[in-house]
């Protein structure tokens, strides 16, 4: 895809910058069992809490279902940014393994105030009439802070904690889908078994076998301590970054010479990394003056002079850019699509035989089933396959291209199916009926949700895998963390759009029988294509800078 032929290896990096690690006989694949475990056992429990938790509040809490609705997606919204500063202080301060450790204790502490508060009467209204005191929802607020702390710290911390266990970038590869596997597996797990147990039987037992899930995740993960590399940053590389710029700034006027003796390469450095040619305007910043270099080589005056390779990482981050953001409207499309998909089938037969009718919002099970499945055959039939008869495996970038496309075929999928589920109201002049249930089966909308499954299983690891390895060695956390970022904004973003549309059309009344919900998708679907040439484009330009010679004096 977008004619990348190879990966782009990760810079050398300066000794003085690398983490403090363990012994190497740390780490390794005799690690991924315990990280995988905590990350199942945590996954199946808030997803578990998370899906029914706005009935709970309503129920048990007697909030006002508008209310109960903002509070649950103020929790989402808030647990999927949170992974980007987890990342920041990972590699800024701490390391992934206590940002993982921390909010590992956190996701237990939550579930332990939620079952405490679902099995003392006490710390509930004692009826279906009375709001709840101050002190009940300070203890229920504590359990919603801590459930997104460890939300937050743990999903995309504890890829990269498994991904440090590993050197060889297949086998990381190998670890991201696997970890896909687990957490959506989890996921369809929690939101139907777990949620099953809280309606049908009691919260009580719900959020016991929650309790008892997270006791032996945490169980897992500290028994892999002995075995894991844990390693911490040595220094803040945001800070770095800043000190580029304003070195840059500083040094504005400078002429860039041809000579490599002008420009500084640090005291562990490899005397022959170059500059990267692009965004030439930025190496001034690694210009030798007066004054600049102590007499032992060290930097003496860190906001006037950076190394080579601190200027390159910081180019690194300026390119990676454009493809981050032909990113962000794949998930608005899958967010909006989620969402309106729900409303169709709460107009459409949901009926599973003659005594069961499916929940609307169950039939999203199927992108999970499709992503776990399409993870499972491309990791241990297609991938292999490829590379023994062919002796290539396809690359980040391509699997993104690949997932942009199924997702693509979601939009015109539920495009079809919705135009023929209006025509069948047209038919039956049903546009002024509401509530008139479409003489057509709901499981038409399994379609489009196992294409955006399939494009998931291509683009979402193949997005981790990218980052990963094309990131700066020391910003390897926030390298997972930015694509938490594109799943908060997706999910934001997709409310302003179904806003704008609403507000600019009259194809989404609350009526949807008289809606032109298809106008919504094939604008989806138009948008959709568009950024699919973009990204296109954006992975040819990251590509011809990649291959770009080093040329030391070129001045933009």
């Amino acid at each position: 895809m977008a004619g990348e032929e190879q990966d782009v290896q990760t810079q050398p990096h300066a000794a003085h910058d690398h983490e403090s690690r363990t012994p190497a006989k740390q780490g390794g694949w005799i690690t991924i069992p315990f990280i995988l475990g905590n990350a199942f056992g945590l996954a199946l429990v808030l997803s578990g809490v998370m899906g029914n938790f706005t009935v709970y509040l309503i129920k048990c809490y007697n909030f006002k279902r508008m209310d109960a609705a903002l509070l649950t997606n103020i929790m989402y919204g808030t647990s999927s940014f949170l992974p980007l500063l987890g990342a920041i202080l990972s590699d800024s301060f701490f390391g992934c393994f206590l940002i993982v450790a921390f909010s590992t204790v956190a996701s237990l502490c939550c579930i332990i105030i939620l079952t405490i508060t679902a099995g003392i009467k006490a710390l509930r209204p004692p009826n279906t009439y009375t709001q709840a005191t101050s002190g009940q929802l300070a203890v229920l607020y504590t359990g919603i802070v801590l459930y997104t702390i460890g939300a937050g710290g743990t999903r995309f911390s504890m890829m990269k904690l498994g991904a440090d266990q590993l050197s060889n970038v297949g086998d990381q590869d190998v670890f991201f889908n696997w970890s896909f596997i687990v957490l959506y597996g989890a996921v369809a797990i929690g939101s139907t078994v777990i949620v099953y147990v809280e309606d049908s039987i009691s919260w009580e037992l719900g959020f016991g076998i929650c309790l008892t899930v997270t006791a032996l995740a945490v169980l897992s993960f500290l028994l892999g301590i002995k075995y894991y590399l844990i390693s911490r940053p040595k220094r803040n590389p945001f800070m770095t970054m800043a000190r580029v710029v304003v070195a840059g700034v500083r040094k504005r006027k400078l002429a860039l010479p041809e000579e490599e003796a002008a420009y500084y390469r640090g005291l562990f450095e490899k005397t022959d990394q170059p500059l990267f040619s692009s965004f030439s305007c930025m190496n001034r910043a690694t210009l030798i003056q007066q004054g600049d270099v102590a007499t032992d080589g060290s930097i003496s005056r860190p906001w006037s002079l950076c190394s080579v390779e601190d200027v390159n990482d910081l180019k690194t981050l300026i390119r990676i850019v454009p493809l981050w953001t032909s990113n962000v409207f794949l998930s608005i499309s899958i967010a909006t699509q989620t969402s309106l998909s729900v409303l169709q089938a709460l107009t459409m037969d949901r009926s599973l035989g003659s005594h069961f009718s499916v929940p609307a919002s169950s039939f999203s099970i199927a992108t999970l089933l499709a992503i776990c499945l399409t993870l499972f055959i491309l990791d241990r039939g297609i991938y292999p396959l490829c590379h023994r008869l062919t002796s290539y495996t396809p690359t980040p970038l391509q699997r993104v291209g690949v997932g942009q496309a199924f997702n693509i075929a979601a939009m015109v999928a539920s495009a079809l199916i919705e135009h023929r589920r209006s025509i069948i109201v047209h038919e039956h002049q049903a546009e002024n009926q509401p509530d008139w249930i479409v003489p057509m089966s709901a499981f038409w909308l399994v379609l489009p949700y196992v294409f955006i499954g399939i494009g998931e299983a291509f683009h979402f690891p193949g997005q981790i895998a990218f980052y990963y390895q094309e990131f700066p060695k020391s910003l390897k956390s926030t390298a997972i963390g930015i694509v938490a970022v594109l799943m908060s904004i997706g999910f934001y973003l997709s409310m302003a759009v179904l806003a704008v549309v609403r507000r600019a059309t009259s194809w989404l009344p609350d009526n949807l029988n008289s809606s032109r919900l298809e106008n919504v998708y094939w604008m989806l679907t138009l948008v959709a294509s568009i950024n699919f040439f973009y990204f296109i484009l954006c992975a040819k330009f990251y590509k011809k800078q990649s291959d770009d010679k080093h040329v030391v004096g070129a001045v933009n």
